[in-house]
């Protein structure tokens, strides 16, 4: 028999029923074919963002389509995915550029993450990385520079721990040089005083025998 509809299949017949030893049907179980699979969810931006705020470590937030002018000083972290302009600093803070997020600002903080676009001077004094998104047109200035696959920089790059620590061991070898010059030139007067008071010593003996022989 075929059914009329959406398909024209023919209708299988439907299976037999199986019985058990003592002439009783057995039931039968029918388990689905696609099975609800574990998915691992990725976190979103906003998840991040509620997590980072419930746990303390965000201070600051400027969200996309916000924007701010002026002179910006935060701690812990500040998370720009709105347009920024004017300055950012932080001693020991972290800033975050979301792809985004633009700023059109100096920074000096200690640690910056850019995603987004950022017109401007960077100092951190701890590491600057710049994601593949990044687009930066200024200078840099970190002891720790890392930039993925896909980033643009437009501008100069100072390893400004490295050159400290290269200024600091030629100051300090400079130092000791010095502390070495002016250590021989002191044992050379003091030889000199020795030998000059020897001679004094031999110059009285010989005095004093020549007037014992005359008396």
């Amino acid at each position: 028999m075929i059914r009329m509809g959406r398909s024209s299949k023919p209708e299988e017949p439907a299976a037999a029923p199986t019985y058990n030893g003592n002439g009783t049907p057995a039931q039968s179980y029918q388990y689905a074919t696609e099975a609800a699979q574990p998915s691992n969810r990725v976190v979103t931006d906003s998840e991040s963002i509620a997590r980072d705020i419930k746990e303390g470590r965000l201070s600051g937030f400027v969200g996309h389509g916000t924007t701010l002018t002026g002179e910006t000083n935060f701690q812990m972290m500040l998370r720009v995915d709105g347009h920024l302009t004017g300055t950012i600093m932080s001693d020991g803070g972290t800033l975050i550029v979301g792809a985004n997020g633009q700023v059109d600002a100096n920074i000096a903080v200690a640690v910056a993450t850019i995603n987004g676009a950022v017109n401007g001077d960077i100092i951190a004094t701890e590491r600057i990385q710049l994601g593949r998104t990044a687009r930066v047109m200024g200078n840099i200035s970190t002891p720790k520079l890392v930039v993925e696959d896909g980033a643009i920089f437009e501008g100069g790059c100072t390893m400004m721990q490295a050159r400290e620590n290269q200024e600091r061991a030629a100051t300090e070898a400079q130092s000791q040089a010095q502390s070495q010059y002016k250590a021989a030139e002191s044992m050379s007067y003091s030889v000199k005083a020795d030998d000059d008071d020897g001679e004094d010593f031999i110059t009285s003996v010989e005095t004093q025998e020549a007037e014992a022989a005359v008396s």
